[in-house]
């Protein structure tokens, strides 16, 4: 009687029971928009650790023991890049991880934050998910390094990041049946602060906003002064907060000019309940900008 040998019935087990499948790449996300993506692609062959959570300034942001374990940990950081994460070179030190670094947005096309008052000078906007097109090409730029990594699961990958497209292309779609609604002459967005330069260009807003690319950039009088005179002169309808919001100057706007503060954007990343995902970030901000300004 043949019996099948030992070494062959555990390859069979092996390759047959997915308990035994290799180990998911562990990836650690310092944006809660490159989590989502990264989530997206790898589906359940990544391990993923969102280190900056919904409702966190990513300008703010300090990585406490626990998140330097994670990245020690892992086998790839994922960054937004642009500049964003001033800290990456120290924290890569900090953490003494030998895990590649994906700086997603230094592989996309940059964009410059047009001059603002007080002479201020233009700096690349590193907010480039607030482009549908952009976050499409993120998903590609992702999709390859998980390739590189995993080339075994490069099926997998591929598909799970054209399905993620499919979903982006419609959103794509709706968000410019929404902005449609908004005469041309009333695309002027007030925001608390410069991070809606890839949305003007995709949208063609302008953009006036209270602070700098970086929300620590708090404004001076003069600017706030200057801002105030714009918006009675472009006759700006609404102005718009941010999730993550220091009221007090916005508030000496609206008393100064009269303007309605309209709903809250999330410029920073993705927020909480139904702004927790791309999709619905997406959403709010769009139907939120297309209900103060549109007719």
């Amino acid at each position: 009687m043949n019996k099948t040998p030992v070494w062959l019935a555990v390859a069979v087990t092996v390759m047959s029971n997915p308990t035994f499948a290799a180990e998911p790449l562990h990836v650690a996300s310092l944006s809660t928009v490159t989590t989502e993506i990264v989530q997206k692609v790898g589906g359940n062959r990544v391990a993923v650790t969102g280190l900056v959570k919904p409702g966190i300034d990513p300008h703010d942001y300090e990585p406490t023991p626990a998140d330097l374990k994670a990245i020690a940990g892992s086998d790839l950081v994922v960054a937004s890049g642009k500049g964003i994460e001033g800290y990456l070179a120290k924290l890569q030190l900090s953490s003494g991880t030998p895990a590649a670094l994906l700086s997603v947005g230094d592989a996309l096309p940059g964009l410059r934050a047009m001059p603002g008052t007080e002479g201020r000078k233009g700096g690349e906007d590193p907010h480039w998910w607030h482009s549908i097109s952009a976050m499409q090409k993120a998903v590609q730029v992702v999709r390859d390094r998980l390739v590189s990594l995993r080339p075994e699961d490069r099926e997998k990958f591929t598909t799970n990041a054209a399905s993620y497209q499919v979903e982006l292309e419609t959103l794509k779609r709706w968000a410019a049946a929404e902005m449609a609604k908004v005469p041309r002459d009333q695309r002027k967005l007030v925001t608390s602060h410069d991070a809606f330069q890839y949305f003007a260009r995709d949208f063609g807003f302008t953009i006036y906003p209270i602070k700098g690319i970086s929300s620590d950039d708090e404004p001076s009088s003069k600017k706030v002064a200057e801002l105030i005179a714009i918006i009675r002169k472009q006759k700006v309808k609404a102005i718009f907060p941010e999730n993550i919001e220091n009221p007090k100057v916005m508030s000496e706007i609206t008393r100064e000019t009269g303007v309605k503060v309209a709903g809250k954007l999330y410029a920073d990343g993705l927020g909480e309940d139904a702004a927790a995902t791309y999709d619905g970030m997406v959403r709010n901000n769009v139907s939120t900008i297309a209900s103060a300004l549109g007719d």
